[in-house]
């Protein structure tokens, strides 16, 4: 129905029956949920993008790492099992530790030079890495994710751009342009497009570009540098997917003979000999000069080095323990992120000391909302009740009633445990032995015991109130002690904790 013509609308502040509406919550209130409705979210969201980073990091191999794409490691970022798939073909593979021993096996004819970590390989030797893709018929150099520094050093014309966050798998012609590299076309799709690379002219004729820029090949004066911006088709973890194996074999199965550098770590500066001379990595083995280059003099800006003997061999652990691996979480992340993450945990804790509460005695507070006196008992009598705490609700019963009696008796504050029992004993009429039984006496074990101790406890402290000459006279009949009491109705309750619970607010009452 509606309202009659200028009768007040039913609307907030009234409702039917005499009942009202709550109240609006106050602003602090309104501010302090919607906070929580923010920053929930908010740090739900930091928590997965920083579990994403992590796990991108952990499964993101590095070159810096140990056994990173090499030869004769079997770890899910090395390349044993694509040494062995060319060992199966007939390819010869000779793994060299530096820069030094690979160069000079790279100027024989028919070989190719495998450089994983280019970026490890001493600056001093980056101008000479390409050379023998430019000295040697047909030899190729391969380089894997070559940062813009070693480009540029090896005068190649190409620039790194457009870095991916992952590797991907595309086709040899994903941008569109048929790929002229024979070996990426027979592969197909391969995880090759993680690093973009392009050329520095528009009008280079000598460089060819596949899998949309992940894959670079540059022609040299007798042979070619292909460039790979990904390490995923060569890692043992992914070698099987897609057409990975098929593209890093052909990549390095041109020749019959393939020279892995495998670097450990960051490559030395190359020790030059003191008083001129050719310098050692420029010889071959058996003696021969390999390449005629202007050598080194003093004064040219280059360090001058001693030539040192090698170190002696380590001798072996008697224990014979391996070396425990390390954590691959430490070298995932960089130095200053656990540098952050330390400040951060430092700020946490100094933020939850500054708000923690001070250590001190107790202090009486004011309880935030009024609670009725019998609520309140109720609520703890059934958290007593709930855990069968028959020995603290007597102790609580007895402190209780031993507070009656100091105050109606007038009893000293220090006063024993059989001085207060012959004192009320005096006062009531009872056995002092008695008295003393049911104030310092062993805890009850059922509910009944409970029960039988409180109603004594009752009647010992109103006797004890009462003075002699107000006392009333009782019939000889009495029962002066619980045993002795008649058995209660079948309705009354058998508990002490079983009482009926009071209403909170009477009929009619606001909330």
């Amino acid at each position: 129905m509606r309202p009659a013509p200028g009768a007040a609308p039913t609307g907030e502040g009234r409702s039917d029956a005499g009942s009202t509406t709550p109240p609006a919550a106050p602003a602090g209130v309104r501010r302090q949920r919607r906070w929580h409705r923010i920053a929930i979210p908010l740090g739900a969201a930091v928590l997965l993008l920083a579990g994403t980073v992590i796990s991108h990091a952990v499964d993101q191999p590095e070159p810096t790492d140990s056994g990173f794409l090499s030869p004769v490691s079997s770890d899910d970022a090395g390349g044993s099992r694509l040494a062995d798939r060319l060992r199966a073909a007939g390819i010869t593979v000779e793994r060299a530790t530096s820069t030094r021993e690979a160069l000079p096996r790279a100027y024989a004819e028919g070989s190719t030079l495998f450089v994983p970590a280019p970026g490890l390989v001493h600056p001093l030797y980056l101008p000479y890495l390409t050379e023998p893709a430019g000295h040697t018929d047909g030899a190729r150099v391969v380089l894997v994710d070559p940062p813009q520094r070693v480009l540029d050093a090896a005068d190649l014309p190409l620039a790194a751009t457009g870095r991916r966050w992952a590797a991907r798998a595309v086709p040899a012609d994903a941008d569109g342009r048929p790929c002229p590299l024979p070996e990426a076309v027979t592969a197909g799709r391969a995880a090759a497009l993680l690093q973009r690379y392009r050329s520095l002219s528009e009008v280079d004729g000598r460089t060819d570009h596949c899998y949309s820029g992940g894959l670079a090949r540059t022609a040299q004066r007798d042979g070619d540098v292909v460039v790979i911006g990904a390490s995923d088709p060569f890692r043992n973890d992914r070698l099987a997917e897609w057409g990975n194996a098929a593209l890093a074999t052909a990549l390095l199965g041109r020749h019959e003979r393939v020279v892995w550098l495998d670097l450990a770590g960051p490559e030395p500066p190359p020790p030059y000999y003191r008083g001129g001379g050719l310098d050692p990595w420029t010889s071959a083995p058996d003696g021969s000069e390999t390449y005629r280059g202007e050598q080194p003099e003093e004064g040219d800006g280059y360090p001058e080095y001693e030539e040192q003997a090698e170190p002696p061999p380590r001798e072996p652990d008697p224990q014979g323990a391996p070396p425990k691996p390390r954590n691959p979480l430490w070298d995932a992340l960089p130095p200053w992120f656990w540098a952050v993450l330390v400040q951060l945990a430092l700020a946490l804790l100094l933020a939850v000391l500054w708000r923690a509460r001070r250590l001190g005695p107790p202090v009486a507070e004011p309880l935030p909302v009024s609670v009725p006196a019998a609520e309140t008992v109720l609520g703890r009598a059934r958290l007593y009740q709930r855990a069968r705490a028959y020995g603290p609700a007597a102790q609580t019963l007895r402190a209780a009633a031993l507070h009656r009696l100091a105050q109606s008796g007038n009893l000293p504050a220090d006063a024993g445990p059989d001085e207060l029992a012959a004192t009320v004993a005096a006062r009531t009429g009872r056995d002092a032995a008695e008295v003393h039984d049911l104030l310092h006496g062993p805890a009850p074990e059922t509910n009944h015991e409970l029960l039988d101790l409180a109603r004594a406890l009752d009647v010992l402290t109103g006797r004890a109130g009462d003075t002699p000459a107000d006392r009333p006279a009782f019939p000889a009949d009495r029962p002066t002690s619980p045993t002795d009491r008649p058995a209660f109705p079948a309705d009354r309750p058998a508990s002490l904790f079983d009482q009926p619970r009071p209403d909170r607010h009477s009929e009619g009452e606001a909330r």
